[in-house]
């Protein structure tokens, strides 16, 4: 408190504020007398000129005006400082009333008031203009580009303030999606229309950048990302979001959209102290730990504080990558790593009787829908199935406290082998839940992954780095989508909370047409589909047009976590494992391709394979 009172006193604003303050008090007396100045009154002037500057400066040294930063002013200091100035002129009038003046002219008490507040906050916003444009003259020198904002008023208010600070840019003006604001301005930037007339607008002001001032999952980003903005072929940059300033080195620059702006989602609400109780100190093992998911499964279980991770993945190559990423971002962490195939039942047995991990996080498994149709069904069915069925095994052999498959969209009302046979390790999970009581077996769909290893955005990268054309399999096939990090942190809070048995569902968000992505892709890459056109190619086997929304009343129940859901799906009896792996076991290792279609519609009757021609 000392020291703040300290710093009131010697603040240099009082070189500026008293001088301001005795002039109101003299102009307020002026006023009063119709420009002049009666002698009687001078003398009662230069009687309480004192008293008013003694009375102003304490009131606003109590309202800690004096600590305001004159060059960041806001309308907040400025509601502070009425505050300060109108519990000075209440200390003045009481002073100036007690002392009993003859004569005093009362109306100087408001007309001093009204002055003091006036000087005052003009002298700040007077000092923020001067520094703001000294700041703008203090830019590197150069040609600076035009630049549409799109967003609400308050939206685009907060993006210009920012913006002023950033030099080689230069707002012509805004769209904003309400009605009522086309023809005003702001900070004298005029609203020149509506979104859907975002291409007119954009050729009639020659401008080729667009800066997205909407937040993430707002409707009007998503839209301008997918649709308006394509039509005028439009770069797209949008402001760091508050995480990434606080990343060291961060600046509040505009930066190019990525896809996971798209998105837009809020970051995942994440029981901290639940996974930290989980994982911390505890050993975890994940299959399919090389993988896109698995991987990231790796990275957040380390985060929450695993003493020992236990990788196991097939590919020698991606095993040599994981560990040295863990090892360097998690120096302290115990990294173990098998180069071990979950279609061995003794090896993983072994290798999970060896560490006894309290945590097993199953994410091995293929996942390519068309390589799995064809000529690698019974591919699939050995690792999605019986390597689950090992994977269960294990676990529930080594006491393991919680199990967690990672599973798929395409497992609901399949059309593919692959997905028949992720719902197959679904019904594994169940039906072998009961025979280990000791481990809490949970299974988490989720649909696909921005980014990961084999899904459309590398391939569309590629294909555009080619010069194209991108392929489509259809114009109207939609996909639900979401980020690694968000589809690892769900699948964790989903093995946290869940009960045995249970099989999870991610809230995807708003699906999204496939030819909306491969446009915005394009444009992200700089060039327009006159430069890299998009070709259809129709849908290949096994594959939907459209995936079921999982995350709805009538397939699924609602959980404490707004992002998860349990799916309304009869328990798989104990005896169907049996009959699941005798069928699969007899097929051989060139089975017929009706005889394994025939096969997964008895053991999986939602199955519904495409007609062959």
């Amino acid at each position: 408190m000392l020291s703040t009172w300290r710093h009131n006193l010697v603040s240099k604003s009082w070189l500026v504020d008293l001088p301001l303050i005795a002039l109101a008090w003299w102009a307020a007396f002026w006023l009063r007398f119709n420009l002049e100045l009666p002698p009687p009154y001078l003398g009662h002037a230069l009687l309480t000129t004192p008293i008013a500057l003694g009375c102003m400066a304490l009131g606003l040294a109590l309202a800690r005006v004096p600590r305001q930063s004159w060059r960041y002013v806001s309308l907040a200091d400025l509601r502070q400082l009425a505050a300060g100035v109108a519990l000075g002129l209440v200390l003045t009038t009481a002073l100036v009333m007690g002392l009993r003046i003859e004569g005093f002219p009362r109306s100087v008490f408001p007309i001093g008031g009204i002055l003091a507040l006036v000087l005052l906050a003009g002298a700040r916003a007077a000092w923020r203009t001067l520094t703001e444009r000294a700041r703008v003259q203090e830019l590197p020198p150069g040609p600076r580009q035009p630049l549409l904002i799109a967003g609400t008023l308050e939206e685009a208010d907060h993006t210009l303030r920012t913006l002023k600070g950033v030099s080689g840019w230069r707002v012509t003006g805004i769209v904003s999606p309400q009605a009522q604001d086309v023809g005003r301005t702001l900070h004298g930037v005029p609203v020149l229309g509506a979104p859907d007339a975002l291409a007119g607008i954009a050729a009639e002001q020659r401008v080729g950048t667009l800066l997205l001032a909407s937040p993430p999952g707002a409707a009007l980003r998503r839209e301008l990302m997918l649709r308006w903005s394509g039509a005028a072929e439009l770069k797209l940059l949008t402001l760091p979001s508050a995480d990434e300033l606080l990343r060291p080195g961060a600046v509040p620059a505009p930066r190019q959209v990525r896809l996971e702006d798209l998105l837009g989602r809020t970051p995942v609400q994440l029981d901290e102290q639940g996974l930290a109780g989980l994982f911390s100190g505890q050993t975890v093992l994940v299959t399919g730990a090389g993988g896109s998911i698995g991987a990231e499964l790796c990275r957040q279980v380390a985060r929450f504080g695993a003493a020992r991770l236990v990788c196991v993945d097939v590919s020698e190559y991606a095993s040599y990558r994981l560990e040295q990423e863990l090892q360097r971002s998690f120096p302290a962490l115990e990294g173990i790593y098998y180069t071990a195939n979950v279609r061995d039942a003794d090896r993983l047995r072994a290798i999970v009787r060896t560490h006894r991990p309290a945590v097993l996080l199953h994410a091995a498994a293929y996942k390519h829908v068309p390589l799995m149709e064809a000529d690698n069904q019974i591919e699939a069915l050995h690792t999605n199935v019986l390597g689950t069925l090992n994977a269960v095994r294990a676990a529930g052999e080594a006491g393991v406290a919680r199990f967690v498959l990672v599973s798929t969209d395409k497992a609901v009302n399949p059309t593919s082998v692959m997905g028949a046979s992720k719902r197959l390790a679904e019904q594994l999970v169940q039906a072998l839940a009961g025979r280990y009581p000791a481990t809490q077996f949970v299974s988490v769909r989720f649909g696909n992954v921005l980014g990961s290893s084999g899904s459309v955005v590398p391939l569309f990268t590629a294909q555009i780095e080619q010069g194209g054309p991108v392929t489509v399999t259809h114009p109207e096939i939609v996909r639900y989508f979401m980020t690694i990090p968000e589809a690892a942190q769900l699948v964790l809070q989903a093995g946290l909370m869940g009960r045995s048995g249970q099989i999870f569902v991610l809230d995807m968000g708003e699906p999204i047409r496939i030819v909306d992505l491969a446009r915005l892709l394009i444009r992200m890459s700089g060039q327009s589909e006159r430069e890299v056109p998009i070709a259809f190619t129709g849908l290949r086997p096994g594959e939907k047009l459209y995936e079921e929304l999982l995350a709805d009343d009538e397939t699924s129940a609602a959980t404490p976590h707004a992002k998860l859901r349990v799916a309304k799906v009869a328990p798989a009896p104990v005896e169907a494992a049996g009959r699941i792996e005798d069928w699969i076991t007899t097929l051989g290792w060139a089975p017929d391709a009706d005889l394994v279609r025939t096969g997964l519609a008895r053991l999986v009757p939602e199955f519904r394979p495409p007609a062959r021609g």
